[in-house]
């Protein structure tokens, strides 16, 4: 069978979810709506680019009308993973059923042992060592690193471990060198977390911090082959944008685009539109997740909703009839929620193309893998053996 698109673009709006999860009550995240809140909650809230490929013919939205003739078939994808974290949701996207969450350690910080291990092998005292938003621990931390030589170890909610470092006082490699010794230590079962993160920044006083767009994530493998690989393997292009190359480690990437901003990933996103790829573009957009999710911010993360479909109406005139847009996301993160946590949420499964002479509701997916199994099928390709997912290829017309 012939291929059908040349060009996949697919786009995670990271934490866009639309609703919850029937398993929600298990995760504390009963009412949680990203994209739902965010309508009801800020006035003006538009997003005109997104709305007319079906948007708000998927759920109702306040204030945001379904359209007579959306252009995009849409639907809802659950996930089946057990978790609700940024590497779970891509590894599911393409295939990969996870049944053991990564740890956490919100409450309590890290275990003395981990940082007693990671003080010898770095040479540094830790300070720190607690949940907390990376832009408030430098504002109240920041000043002893520098003057003391001190490390900021600290997490989220989500199952990370993150080390601040100045970039003109400790340099940029010094804080790569220590990411890599945390990443090794957190290799034990019992202290693995998904990522570890260097969170560069620059200032010398409270109030002067910020951070800078060196971030590097040093994740965990994932623990099969992916639709990545697949596609790689049969000499098909890969192109990630954002910190989709984190994620998957490298691992059935062909070339790898870091971005500074969500804003930016967009720019990229166009740019490579406009280039003669024979594969797939897979793009996240963290920047909702990360200033606005996580900081309880709904006014932010709607004006950062507004500059994505700003950018959206831009990309959808260059896309041509045998190019595919999928606009998906990996979990929730309701910005009026309880906690700082990401929220067990369905999220959009929005596919577009030129070509398409119908469009409409899809049948609801059971699983995120359903994105790779489309992309995969679409190349004549099937999926590594163990993974999940079916593709909705046929119902598009």
């Amino acid at each position: 069978m012939s291929e059908r698109f040349k060009r996949i673009f697919c786009i995670v709006l990271d934490s866009l979810g639309v609703g919850e999860e029937p398993d929600a009550s298990e995760y504390n995240d009963v009412g949680s709506d990203t994209l739902g809140h965010i309508a009801e909650t800020v006035k003006d809230f538009k997003i005109p680019n997104f709305q007319k490929l079906g948007i708000a013919n998927l759920r109702p939205l306040y204030n945001i009308p379904a359209v007579e003739k959306p252009l995009a078939y849409y639907g809802f994808l659950r996930e089946r993973s057990v978790g609700k974290d940024t590497m779970t949701g891509h590894w599911e996207m393409m295939g990969l059923y996870t049944t053991k969450p990564f740890v956490t350690f919100t409450e309590h910080g890290f275990p003395k042992e981990l940082i007693a291990e990671l003080e010898a092998r770095t040479g540094r005292h830790i300070i720190g060592n607690k949940a907390a938003s990376g832009t408030v621990i430098l504002d109240e931390l920041a000043e002893e690193e520098i003057a003391s030589g001190s490390l900021i170890v600290y997490t989220s909610a989500d199952s990370v471990l993150q080390i601040c470092g100045n970039e003109e006082t400790m340099g940029l490699e010094n804080l790569y060198k220590y990411c890599e010794i945390a990443r090794e230590l957190t290799m034990k079962d019992e202290w693995k977390v998904g990522r570890v993160i260097a969170r560069p920044y620059i200032g010398k006083k409270k109030g002067e911090f910020k951070r800078t767009a060196n971030r590097h994530d040093y994740a965990v493998k994932p623990f099969g082959r992916t639709a990545l690989n697949v596609l790689k393997d049969a000499h098909l292009d890969v192109i990630s944008i954002g910190k989709i190359n984190d994620i998957f480690v490298g691992e059935g990437i062909t070339e790898s685009y870091h971005s500074n901003s969500s804003v930016h990933g967009m720019e990229q996103t166009i740019e490579t539109a406009q280039k003669d790829f024979h594969g797939l573009c897979f793009v996240n957009l963290v920047d909702f997740d990360a200033l606005w999710g996580h900081r309880r911010n709904p006014e932010g993360y709607a004006r950062e909703l507004e500059r994505f479909d700003e950018k959206l109406g831009k990309l959808l005139p260059l896309l041509k009839e045998d190019d595919l847009l999928i606009l998906t996301a990996d979990h929730g993160n309701d910005p009026t929620f309880h906690g700082t946590d990401h929220t067990r949420e369905k999220v959009p499964f929005v596919l577009y193309s030129p070509s398409f002479k119908n469009c409409g509701l899809l049948q609801e997916g059971d699983t995120f893998g359903n994105v790779g199994a489309t992309i995969l099928q679409n190349f004549n390709l099937t999926m590594p053996e163990g993974t999940i997912g079916q593709s909705v290829l046929d119902s598009l017309n």
